[in-house]
């Protein structure tokens, strides 16, 4: 296997979610530190001769859902060969040179925001091991929470792991079952995780994908020239001009190899409950998630948000991008004009070393920066799509007032966050979160607007086309709201399931 790699000497043994760039007071300041942080985004492709710049280029349309890091790797009929380097997509595949070090026919690539595990070459996907049957290659969307005490027992074991991430673990578990073909031994591996996943894995001779028995993350199929694809999104086959074929189903494993497509599902059926947050805010608004237009449930978002929270004011204004979609729903249905009120600068870096804590103070404005002429002497609605921490509406509301708007409503098109996500979007613990440690007053004086509201649960429901929230059953996974986690938080609670214990013994 060939391999080039950019080397970080920086290690983390814990396994445990970053948080040094998050913390307060330090001296990196980050632009994106108050949002909910992106997941990773996958790719595949099996059979096409230029597969691996297809897989670069769908890699560049999924580049929102992870901007620290991206690998590809391929076969090409003898040998496997990677390229896995932190930074964007661009900045690693975009010159020509890594492609052409990646001949073959059959590709897998993944983008990458760390949720578990630190931001170091090791743990950069897809993530590749010989194994007895050859070599296998990962790439992963979501976040095992179970995949920590995998960790522990399987290195009790004896296994020596290599990285942080909890992707490697399925590496190991496929690695000691005792199934005599690999996709008996991929679902095998299967049916020890809990959580939340979208797998896309190669071999010398197959594409193989998998998705979670509730579909909490998302992945589709395609197909370029007669070739199958798979990947997080739709908008990934628009970019290549694939054609969009169906959603894998939940809890679905398909294995593409030269001479048939196997369907298997080897999970009890369940209702399924995709994340809500993939409509709210991590897929691209021009991408389709389970046969709803994300850009048409944010607006209509927007839509319930004035129904539910009108406001006197004479304009709306999106916080942007997040809040754009929502804020032309909310205008369309209160009558208010939009404008674009704030500006983003689209050149801002992830990170940003300001010597003195007056800077950093400013360091909003590195990425908003006020329309004076729009807002100046006016009644604004501010909308964004959620709050997580409050410090950036803060300063945001702040950049509006010291430009003359009179008064500054702030409208989000979600419910409030009052509990961590453990399955594959990055939040801070609920000790952080403003809405989980201030009622909706104590949100509004923190954040220092006019006044402020939410969504409903129910009215985020009414936007994707229900008539509310099932509570005996709900639609989709929304945690983050309602604190009903959908799965076992194995390593949370420190609970090994029976079944878990029983599966993990006959593999040893």
């Amino acid at each position: 296997m060939t391999h080039r790699t950019l080397e970080n000497s920086a290690i983390d043994l814990t396994g445990e979610r970053r948080a040094a760039s998050r913390q307060p007071g330090t001296d990196t300041f980050d632009p994106y530190g108050d949002t909910l942080r992106e997941e990773c985004g996958v790719f595949g492709v099996f059979g096409h001769p230029d597969a691996a710049a297809i897989t670069a280029l769908g890699l560049h349309a999924l580049q929102h859902r992870g901007q620290e890091a991206a690998g590809i790797v391929t076969f090409d009929g003898q040998r496997f060969h990677s390229e896995r380097r932190l930074g964007l997509v661009g900045d690693a595949f975009s010159d020509g040179e890594a492609i052409k070090r990646l001949p073959g026919h059959i590709a897998v690539g993944h983008v990458r925001y760390s949720t578990t595990g630190e931001t170091i070459l090791r743990n950069v996907q897809p993530l590749f091991a010989e194994l007895d049957g050859g070599g296998f290659a990962i790439a992963h969307n979501g976040n095992l929470t179970n995949g920590l005490t995998l960790r522990r027992q399987i290195i009790r074991d004896g296994a020596i792991c290599q990285s942080t991430s909890d992707t490697e673990v399925m590496l190991h578990l496929v690695a000691r079952s005792k199934r005599p073909r690999f996709t008996e031994r991929f679902i095998d591996a299967l049916k020890l995780i809990e959580g939340a996943y979208a797998f896309v894995g190669l071999t010398n001779k197959k594409l193989v994908g998998a998705r979670d028995p509730l579909g909490i993350r998302p992945l589709v199929l395609g197909e370029l020239d007669g070739h199958p694809i798979l990947t997080s999104e739709t908008c990934a086959l628009d970019i290549i001009g694939a054609r969009f074929v169906r959603d894998v189903e939940p809890g679905e494993v398909i294995v593409f190899s030269s001479d048939k497509v196997e369907t298997l599902r080897p999970f009890p059926a369940m209702t399924p409950r995709p994340c809500i947050f993939e409509y709210i805010y991590f897929a691209r608004p021009d991408s389709v998630v389970g046969g709803r237009s994300v850009y048409q449930v944010r607006k209509n978002m927007g839509y319930q948000l004035a129904a539910e929270a009108p406001a006197e004011a004479d304009l709306v204004v999106p916080v942007p991008d997040s809040g754009v979609p929502a804020a032309i729903g909310y205008s369309q249905a209160s009558g208010l004009p939009y404008e674009l009120g704030i500006i983003r600068n689209h050149y801002v870096g992830r990170t940003f070393i300001q010597p003195t804590q007056s800077v950093r103070d400013q360091g909003v404005r590195m990425k908003h920066s006020a329309n004076r002429s729009v807002v100046e002497g006016k009644r604004i609605v501010l909308i964004d799509d959620s709050l997580v921490r409050g410090t950036t509406s803060v300063k945001i509301v702040r950049m509006m007032r010291e430009a003359g708007a009179r008064e500054v409503h702030f409208r989000i098109s979600s419910p409030p966050i009052t509990h961590p996500d453990y399955y594959g979007i990055d939040t801070p613990d609920r000790d952080k979160l403003l809405a989980a440690t201030h009622d909706l007053e104590g949100m509004r004086r923190y954040i220092g607007a006019d006044s402020l509201a939410f969504l409903s649960i129910d009215g985020i429901y009414r936007a994707m086309g229900f008539e509310g929230r099932d509570n005996l059953q709900p639609q989709f996974t929304d945690h983050c709201f309602t604190g009903e986690y959908p799965t076992p938080l194995t390593d949370r609670t420190g609970e090994v399931p029976s079944r878990q214990l029983s599966l993990l013994a006959e593999a040893s």
